[in-house]
């Protein structure tokens, strides 16, 4: 952003990395094929960079408001500093964050999941899903992050994504509003399970298992380490891959 900023250039979206999309391994391959996608299309975009914080959601959540505000307020003054105006995220708790509990700080903007760029991109006819790898005939079935889903009610854009690979999208038996947290979110993802019979995410993919799918199609970071962690529980990584809508979409195109 600094870059463009200095070249007397404004970007038509801030592309919002988050702390796993930047650190967690798993999470980079993501955040490359959403940059993909948007060089695809021809959007023009940036990142802060290391100008980049946390948003404070974990914080926020394990409840600790005063270190969110102090995260909060940094992030903001970088934002407005630089005009922003339209932010497209790759994860719920940032996309989140940012468009419900900013505004009350200073930053309002318009802010978008990258399931719903994605959604826009096809609506547009810009992703076509060809090209590339194909799913045809493979069943994929869709866990709602809680942050997009409940808390947002973005439910069909993913969905969009998926329908147009001609795939057979199963439903879990729990799903869009009633869908199952996967046990990261609410600042779960940074500490050990507190001890009781059985862990979220083994129950969760226990859903998934059931509906014999071979793809099961994530939209969040977190969701994406506790869904994987769950195929590995039950030993089922050569029958079930994780994958993130973005992932899914750039395959299909050949990206």
């Amino acid at each position: 952003m600094a870059e463009l900023v200095a070249a007397g250039k404004q970007p038509e979206i801030l592309f919002w990395v988050g702390c796993a999309g930047s650190f967690d391994e798993r999470a980079q391959k993501i955040t490359r094929d959403i940059c993909k996608i948007l060089q695809h299309v021809g959007l023009s975009y940036a990142v802060l960079g290391t100008e980049e914080s946390c948003t404070g959601d974990p914080a926020k959540r394990s409840g600790n408001e005063f270190l969110f505000q102090m995260q909060a307020m940094a992030n903001i003054q970088v934002l407005n500093g630089y005009n922003v105006k339209k932010i497209v995220t790759g994860c719920p708790h940032c996309f989140n964050t940012i468009k419900n509990e900013y505004p009350g700080l200073g930053g309002t903007y318009e802010v978008i999941h990258h399931t719903q760029l994605i959604q826009q991109l096809i609506d547009e006819g810009k992703l076509k899903a060809e090209g590339g790898e194909s799913f045809k005939g493979k069943k994929i079935t869709y866990h709602d992050p809680c942050y997009l889903g409940r808390a947002n009610g973005v439910y069909e854009a993913p969905r969009k994504a998926l329908e147009i690979l001609d795939t057979e999208l199963v439903e879990m038996k729990r799903c869009k509003s009633n869908g199952l947290c996967c046990g990261a979110g609410g600042g779960q993802m940074f500490k050990e399970p507190v001890k009781g019979t059985k862990d979220i995410n083994i129950e969760r993919i226990g859903d998934a298992i059931e509906t014999h799918a071979q793809v099961v199609a994530a939209a969040c970071p977190f969701c994406m380490t506790m869904l994987s962690d769950g195929v590995k529980y039950f030993e089922k990584e050569k029958e079930i891959q994780v994958l993130d809508i973005a992932e899914i979409t750039a395959r299909a195109n050949g990206l």
